[in-house]
């Protein structure tokens, strides 16, 4: 049994390798997560890596999650293998490498199953053959359960949840109270104060009970009654801003290539799809107002979303005053436009383009939140890039969480959501926060949990957070009609000198024009840019 567990467990590390390869080997790598069987768009590799790390620079007692509410029986969908964020900075993976994780998931199941239920190995999970016996195998979960680390937990209680909904309807009973024994162990493994896998667990744990109880939308109602006011709810999204170099990296990285791709330009129209508290374009305006020949006209075109507006507490004329108040003082000649609707409900007659300016747009962390052909067959995803091509812009930036989650099945997903956020939360650790600190807890809560629940136990339209890794949104962009465009080196220079502010356990990679950062050996962001 240990012997299977620990082979599983290496084969998953390398089936779960993600884009940052080691500095002494040359290999094709892909951003992607998985190697998922169902993509909507194929990914296409990548290769020829360059890595950088950071050098050095600066976590009430509870095991209950302040999202808990009292639930009890019902049940989901479906899931298999865990990933093991410990794995090697060598990313890629052969095509027998998934054979291997699968042989090894296989005994590791029919240890659970026994001979009685055993059938021959033919390299599949999913061959009719492979038919489990629940009752027993649940049986020897819970036996199981002492010498489970809370990783191995967290997903044989996932598994059970996704199964209660197609198990033999006889058994359906024993399902679901069997996910709850696995929740009640959990429940004393986790705290919200506790290390980065305990916190992370905690919240997971409140998913798999709305899963289970098919109340995912529900939670996340909850989550916003309880949301905080609206300065505070301000607070918790600088702390994350503040301590994670994340949002700093898409500024950093987005500033930079529209920059550049506006230097000669006396008429620019940039239009920012998140566009927050405006922060990003004060640095850009100070910087076009020291042109040696004259500041060009700036015109700004705001698109909102309701978390930001509800945080700064006002609608986007807040941002269009502070931004024209600076470049009044600076001498730039400056016009702001806010567009008060959705991403996903965006038409051409939001925007306002005119004819004579040099156009830039800007994705930060927005198109995953815009419905694709998965949701809806109104595709909004596609309809908006669409949409943008057709404007001609000279630049598109794109900034997008690396993980894969929108169209994985849901084992896949709630493994990748595991590995992804394992290492959030290790970043948000690295700061040096104390874990009883309140100010942490909230901002971790309400900034992240919410992803986190809705990634789990939600569907459909009630999903919000739909990731895509790069590869996916490349071929997205290019089916839209879009080329990259190569990044300069002054780009991936100035985020490699904000990553020096951070922890060295960041890291800086680049890939056929593209540049992402990581945490370890995991990737997490990534950043590229279009015309």
């Amino acid at each position: 049994m240990q012997k299977a567990s620990q082979e599983a467990l290496a084969c998953s590390s390398v089936h779960n390798s993600h884009l940052l390869p080691s500095k002494s080997q040359d290999t094709e790598l892909s951003f992607q997560a998985y190697a998922e069987p169902f993509y909507t768009l194929e990914s296409t590799p990548v290769t020829g890596y360059a890595i950088f790390s950071s050098p050095t620079a600066v976590s009430v007692s509870s095991n209950k999650s302040p999202l808990s509410p009292q639930l009890s029986h019902s049940y989901a969908s479906d899931i298999h293998h865990s990933s093991d964020n410990s794995s090697s900075l060598n990313g890629s993976f052969e095509a027998n490498d998934e054979s291997n994780l699968y042989h090894s998931l296989w005994l590791l199941r029919n240890e659970l199953l026994g001979p009685e239920c055993g059938s021959d190995y033919n390299g599949s999970l999913t061959d009719e053959s492979v038919q489990p016996c629940y009752s027993t195998r649940y049986h020897r979960i819970l036996e199981m359960t002492p010498d489970m680390d809370l990783k191995h937990l967290l997903i044989a209680c996932a598994e059970v949840v996704s199964e209660a909904d197609i198990v033999p309807f006889s058994e359906r009973k024993i399902a679901a109270s069997v996910a709850e024994t696995l929740m009640d162990i959990i429940q004393k493994r986790v705290s919200v104060s506790g290390d980065p896998l305990q916190r992370l667990g905690a919240y997971m744990l409140e998913a798999l009970r709305a899963r289970l109880l098919s109340s995912g939308s529900l939670i996340c109602k909850k989550l916003k009654c309880n949301e905080p006011s609206g300065p505070d709810l301000m607070s918790h999204m600088q702390l994350i801003a503040q301590i994670c170099p994340f949002y700093r990296f898409a500024y950093t990285a987005a500033s930079a290539v529209i920059g550049e791709a506006m230097e000669n330009e006396k008429r620019i129209h940039i239009i920012d799809f998140q566009i927050a508290q405006g922060s990003q374009w004060l640095s850009f305006i100070q910087d076009v107002s020291r042109r040696p020949d004259g500041p060009p006209y700036v015109r700004i075109t705001g698109v909102d979303d309701s978390e930001s507006a509800y945080a700064r507490g006002g609608g986007l004329e807040l941002v269009g005053q502070r931004l024209a108040q600076l470049a009044e003082s600076c001498g730039v000649p400056f016009e702001f436009h806010g567009a008060g609707t959705s991403g996903s409900d965006v038409q051409l007659e939001n925007l306002k383009v005119q004819h004579g300016e040099a156009l830039a747009v800007n994705f930060p962390y927005v198109l995953h939140h815009i419905p694709d052909e998965s949701v809806s067959t109104s595709n909004h995803r596609d309809r908006l890039l669409r949409l943008v091509k057709s404007l001609s812009p000279k630049v598109m930036t794109l900034v997008e969480q690396e993980s894969n989650t929108n169209t994985a099945t849901f084992s896949k997903r709630f493994c990748e959501t595991l590995d992804y956020y394992a290492a959030m939360f290790e970043c948000i650790d690295a700061a040096g926060l104390a874990r009883d600190e309140m100010q942490r807890i909230n901002a971790e809560e309400h900034c992240v949990a919410k992803d986190v629940v809705s990634i789990i136990a939600c569907e459909g339209n009630e999903r919000m957070e739909r990731h895509e890794v790069f590869g996916k949104w490349r071929s997205r962009l290019r089916m839209a009609g879009f080329s990259q465009i190569g990044l300069s080196p002054s780009v991936t220079s100035g985020v490699r000198n904000m990553l020096r502010e951070y922890s060295p356990n960041y890291v800086l990679a680049e890939a056929n024009g593209a540049v992402c950062i990581g945490w370890k050996n995991r990737a997490l962001v990534s950043f590229s840019a279009w015309r």
